[in-house]
């Protein structure tokens, strides 16, 4: 699907590919074998297919052909999910148009286009719409890495300050945990990644854009959106250092809680095995035991064992063993 964005005054308004007037930005969603050969033959450069957007090195991401630049960044689809996809989106520049082409939907695309139709957001050419762009996707980003690092407080207090009535349930509470942290753990790092190619257009985009002797507003823009870039870049590497610790803390919690488990078992067998060797005593099937024809016998081995039990449990209470 391709869809056209024409300037109205401050505004973009989106419409069709038709007629005389020149698009500033064309948005290639999905586009079919047909629509790139169309594509290409209107706007005389070369659209790149799926498998050339999901080549990892940068000489493939980040290039220029024929005056036009390529910058290829991966941006996430549902980032705030547990389903989030991360698939690249290319930047095509030339020097009166910009063309994005993509195979999923990021939230940006949809919130861009939607603020610039109804706010004035200075997408005066194709480079200031790709700064409104770029300012969009980074502007998300740090919305989910907000709400990523409010998840974590709330999973750390799970953690270190649990509810009382809920202790004697914490091995389950523990399992949910661990899955959480390994939700926020695929989370953050899809937002590093995506963070990191972003970082590098910015930088590409910036350099581009000092040969061609851009304005001083729009570079200006460009050196905030890098600061931006690298602030959330570093945002992100301090929650994940918080979710290695939270998952150490985790599994650090189960430990205890499994050595108190044995401990418990431990103590258990140690204070029944006096009772269980009197019985055994008891028990043997000889004929000729001293208490066997005694009237308190019986009660006389209760008691003893009962004792057995005592002394060990209040010597092990009180080395503080349990």
């Amino acid at each position: 699907m391709l869809t056209a964005y024409y300037h109205d005054g401050d505004r973009l308004v989106s419409g069709e590919l038709l007629g005389k007037a020149k698009p500033v930005w064309i948005d290639m969603l999905d586009p079919t074998k047909e629509e790139e050969r169309a594509a290409e033959q209107q706007l005389k450069i070369s659209i790149p297919t799926r498998e050339e957007m999901h080549e990892i090195e940068v000489s493939s991401r980040l290039y220029t052909e024929n005056g036009a630049l390529y910058m290829t960044a991966t941006l996430p689809e549902k980032a705030d999910s547990d389903h989030a996809v991360m698939m690249p989106v290319t930047f095509i520049l030339t020097k009166d148009r910009l063309v994005t082409v993509r195979y999923h939907e990021p939230g940006a695309f949809t919130t861009f286009p939607q603020r610039a139709k109804q706010v004035d957001l200075a997408c005066d050419n194709a480079e200031s719409v790709l700064v409104g762009i770029l300012e969009a996707v980074v502007d998300r980003l740090a919305d989910v890495l907000e709400k990523a690092s409010l998840d974590i407080v709330a999973i750390g207090r799970d953690i270190f300050h649990p509810d009382p009535k809920r202790v004697r349930q914490r091995n389950i509470g523990f399992q949910i945990i661990l899955r959480q942290i390994g939700r926020k753990e695929s989370l953050v790092s899809n937002v590093q990644e995506s963070l990191m190619t972003l970082q590098r257009v910015a930088s590409y985009f910036d350099q581009a854009m000092r040969s061609r002797k851009a304005g001083a507003p729009l570079t200006s823009r460009i050196k905030t959106l890098s600061r931006d870039i690298r602030s959330l870049s570093e945002h992100a590497i301090t929650l994940a250092q918080k979710i290695v610790f939270m998952l150490d803390a985790t599994l650090g919690m189960i430990g205890i809680a499994q050595n108190d488990i044995i401990k418990i078992v431990s103590v258990a067998a140690v204070v029944f095995l006096p009772p269980t060797l009197i019985a055994s005593i008891y028990g043997m099937n000889f004929d000729f035991l001293p208490e066997l024809k005694w009237s308190f016998g019986y009660p006389f081995a209760l008691v003893v064992m009962v004792i057995s039990a005592i002394v060990p449990a209040w010597i092990f209470r009180r080395l503080g063993w349990i």
